[in-house]
């Protein structure tokens, strides 16, 4: 089965993914990840990605969409794959069908996991860190035991700059507005799955299976 997730930031969407590649006995494919080990494998994809990262400079779709044809060229993608974080445009992904329609493989479903704005900004704000040792809580799913302070080495908990109510309002619109076309484009195929991210993580997952399933 070859997958596709997406998830505003919040959403859980790593949470889901970790559990369904599981599940699914199918192989998790994060650009992140792949970038990463493209570059340091220092394949020809790899070496024009870092060429433009160096220079602090975007990595052009072309070579993205090699570094996914490559990724997906590999024997653990043969049993069926989940594609995170790519494709973020439309763009991308019509070069992806492309690059699957040339490879004979078929994308079987888009996993779309939806939260009201309002509790994703509830979500990501709450976040705290500890300064000792970097451990991560949150004020209302996973609170320290004493306020203010890590349960493992009595550090002071933190909120990261980027975690404020303006920092994430931005992010949050960003994903919604580059995201809204591609939600578009895969309802037009006929392939897309929106999931109610707004209830227990099992009850997500349950709900993702029986959709792809």
């Amino acid at each position: 089965m070859n997958l596709l997730i997406m998830g505003p930031p919040g959403a859980g969407k790593g949470t889901q993914a970790e559990v369904l590649v599981k599940e699914l006995n199918i192989t998790h494919i994060s650009t992140g990840d792949m970038f990463r080990a493209a570059i340091k494998e220092g394949t020809e994809m790899g070496k024009k990605a870092k060429e433009y990262m160096d220079k602090g400079a975007l990595v052009p779709d072309e070579v993205v969409i090699g570094m996914v044809k490559d990724r997906l060229s590999q024997p653990d993608c043969k049993e069926g794959f989940l594609l995170d974080g790519f494709p973020r445009t439309v763009e991308q992904a019509a070069a992806l069908d492309a690059t699957l329609q040339d490879m004979g493989i078929k994308l079987d479903g888009v996993i779309n996991i939806e939260v009201p704005l309002e509790k994703l900004m509830a979500r990501l704000t709450g976040r705290r860190v500890c300064k000792g040792c970097g451990a991560s809580y949150h004020v209302i799913f996973n609170p320290p035991k004493e306020e203010g302070k890590c349960n493992t080495c009595g550090g002071e908990l933190y909120q990261r700059s980027d975690d404020n109510e303006e920092s994430v309002g931005t992010r949050l619109n960003a994903y919604l507005e580059k995201t809204k076309p591609l939600i578009d484009y895969y309802e037009a195929k006929g392939i897309l799955k929106n999931i109610n991210g707004d209830q227990e993580i099992s009850k997500v997952l349950a709900d993702i299976l029986a959709a792809v399933k």
